[in-house]
Order: C-alpha cells, then structure tokens, then sequence
C-alpha cells in the first residue's frame, strides 16, 4: 500500500516540527512564568537535518547522541536491541536471552553495535558545542520512528545529565506506538501517526542516505552561529 509522502525531505520535516515545538515552548513559558532553556539533541545520522532548523528557530545549541540497533548476527535485519554510547542497553524481548547458549551471540551483537556507536560519536563530537544541559529542556529528534528503540534508549541516555525535561520528537511514528513511547519522556511530539506504518521513508518524497560529512556540516553551522551569538 501506497502513501502520499507527508514531507518533502527531512529539511521540511524539520522545519514543520521546529514551529511546533516553539510554539510549545512558548505556550509553556506562558503558562509557568519560566522560559525553557531548550537544547536540541539529534540522532544521528538522519535525526540531524531534522533537528537542524529547529536548533535554528530556537536559537539554541545542537548536538548528539549516538544509539545503535543491534541486530541479531544471523538476521542484520532484526533489531533485537539498541544501544548508546553511554552504555545504555534496551532488549525487544528478554525471553530472547534466558538459555545459557544465548549469551554469547548476545555479547557478540551487544559489542558490535556499541563500536559502530563510538566510531560514528568519535566522528561528530568534534563539531558539537559544550551544553549545560543541567535544568534545560533536552529535545530529543530523529527523522522518523518505526519500533521506537534507538529514541527510547537515547531518552534513558540523556536522562542521566540532570535536565529539567526530556521531549521525544519527530515527524513521524505509528499511532499504535505512542502510548509506550510516552513512558520515556517528560513529552512526546509526533506531527503524523499513519496506520498502517510499514517504513519511515513511506512519508517523504526524498529519503536519501545522510552520509557523515553533510552530517558535521549541519553541526558545524549551527556551532558557529551559537559562537557568534556569544560574541555580539
């Protein structure tokens, strides 16, 4: 089955969710007579066109954090787990792992995907800024969300660095996966919730690969735009 693409590309998704978490922000500011410290955090590699325009509507930092799947050694297409470079760890299902036999392909697929995680952070650290996160409101992005994983185990992640809030966003995710994605965050922002969702890319007209250089790009530009900010 078929969809109309609700997203031109993962720039138009973002722009579509950046006005809505302002105007959440905003709202927010109205009603607690506090102004949210907002810093957005982008799943890379395809999270950070995303979260790029709403770092830039909300003239705050953008960064990452890095969460892998980890898929069984014999099926790479089956996610059994993910994983950040925090050494955060969420299983699919433990009944997977209770027979003694298991332990093993376990820690091989476990060890795996924390290396892909710490070679793509070694990559991208780099072009992000130093955060407070301490007391800010830590927007957590991704370009999509089919079994909710990765974001869930990144939400648990940047939990540990003491803000005052975790908001789960992205444009799209299945209606049936909202009420267990609440469970991870402070709130949850999802533009589109399809049924039947099949795949992320169903609901943009152009999907392509987000290779690690447009990536440090993205980073880079909003760096420098938070370093001129500070200089004037």
């Amino acid at each position: 089955m078929s969809h109309t693409p609700f997203f031109a590309d993962r720039t138009h998704a973002g722009e579509e969710l950046a006005q809505v978490i302002h105007d959440v922000l905003t709202q927010q500011a109205i009603d607690s007579g506090v102004k949210p410290i907002p810093i957005v955090y982008a799943l890379p590699r395809g999270g950070v066109p995303v979260a790029a325009p709403i770092a830039r509507l909300l003239d705050c930092p953008l960064t990452i954090v890095v969460a892998k799947k980890i898929t069984h050694p014999e099926n790479p297409e089956l996610a059994i787990g993910a994983i950040t470079t925090f050494g955060n760890v969420l299983w699919t299902d433990q009944k997977l792992f209770r027979l003694k036999h298991d332990a093993r392909w376990r820690e091989v697929a476990l060890n795996k995907a924390i290396d892909q995680a710490k070679s793509l952070e070694a990559q991208l650290i780099p072009a992000c800024p130093q955060v407070n996160t301490e007391n800010a409101t830590l927007i957590l992005v991704d370009d999509g969300i089919a079994t909710g994983m990765t974001i869930a185990v990144a939400a648990v992640a940047i939990k540990t660095l003491s803000p005052a809030a975790v908001w789960l966003c992205t444009p799209v995710a299945p209606q049936t996966l909202l009420p267990w994605l609440e469970q991870w965050g402070d709130r949850t922002i999802v533009l589109e919730t399809p049924e039947p969702f099949r795949s992320v890319s169903n609901f943009y007209a152009q999907f392509p690969q987000v290779d690690t250089l447009e990536v440090l790009v993205y980073l880079q530009q909003q760096k420098t735009i938070g370093e001129m900010d500070l200089c004037e």
